[in-house]
């Protein structure tokens, strides 16, 4: 096997390729074929700076590492979807053509059987395959779903080159056979896809903390648990509390005051006994009349 070398990968894979009959499938392998050639050549790459593999309803590109990535975006971006527009527009429903791609970089080897081998290579051909990217493609009315890679929006996307807007690609988490994989994907991050996107706000918040909000299903935080004071205890400082009769005593000064009613001279005995003297229970006395 050779050593490894530097290169940029694209991936193009034909959406939903296995459900057309043979006269189908060799007409689609030639439009795919002929949207590669046309976007490679629009970024100044030419013959002797590619390598191509072919796997059927997808197309490998293994691209010298001189050659410009923003110009391989650019023409993506640009020239992908208006071929695809030109040949959808001619063709019949069974012919129509939908694509997914990926835009990779890192280091390949090739075996001595003509082989591509990497590591790098299998993540970009993990986020081909991944779900929430053909999520992506249902919901693009260009028929394109593009995804890079995070070395791909590292070196380039994020510094906003002309004609490759950085606010355009999203950080999403993609779904890989050996565990997640962090991606870009170019447009709006699909809803009920079977990934999830990461939406940059990080881990769930813990319920608590300022401005938090308990995720969705989780328990309630605990509320500290407070001394239930004994009714039969009055608190410090507090009246005592009204007896069952709804009778309010009020012992502040002055004269006593049931319910707001004035008791005014001499009483005697008022526990059991009986009550004499001037007693005003919110009426008026014989001598008011």
């Amino acid at each position: 096997m050779k050593d490894p070398v530097s290169r940029t990968m694209l991936l193009l894979d034909i959406e939903k390729y296995s459900d057309r009959d043979d006269v189908e499938q060799a007409y689609l392998r030639r439009v795919l074929y002929d949207i590669a050639d046309r976007a490679l050549a629009r970024a100044g790459i030419d013959g002797t700076q590619r390598r191509r593999a072919d796997r059927g309803d997808s197309v490998m590109e293994l691209i010298d590492a001189a050659a410009s990535v923003p110009a391989l975006l650019r023409a993506l971006l640009t020239e992908v979807p208006a071929q695809l527009h030109g040949y959808n527009r001619l063709a019949s429903s069974s012919a129509q053509i939908r694509l997914r791609g990926v835009v990779a970089t890192g280091y390949v080897a090739v075996d001595e059987h003509g082989g591509w081998v990497g590591s790098d290579l299998n993540h970009a051909c993990r986020l081909l395959d991944a779900p929430l990217l053909r999520a992506a493609l249902r919901e693009r009315d260009n028929g394109f779903a593009l995804c890079v890679s995070e070395g791909v929006h590292t070196g380039i996307v994020r510094h906003d080159h002309h004609g490759i807007p950085a606010a355009d690609f999203h950080p999403v988490t993609l779904t890989g056979k050996n565990g997640p994989l962090r991606g870009w994907l170019h447009g709006p991050v699909p809803h009920g896809g079977d990934d999830h996107g990461d939406t940059g706000a990080g881990e769930t918040p813990v319920p608590g903390t300022s401005g938090d909000v308990p995720a969705p299903g989780a328990p309630a935080a605990p509320r500290p648990v407070q001394a239930v004071p004994d009714p039969a205890e009055p608190a410090p400082g507090a009246r005592p509390a009204a007896p069952t009769g709804g009778v309010v005593f009020d012992f502040g000064g002055g004269s006593p005051r049931f319910g707001g009613s004035l008791v005014a001279g001499d009483q005697h005995g008022v526990s059991g006994g009986q009550v004499t003297g001037d007693v005003h229970l919110g009426g008026t006395t014989g001598e008011d009349t």
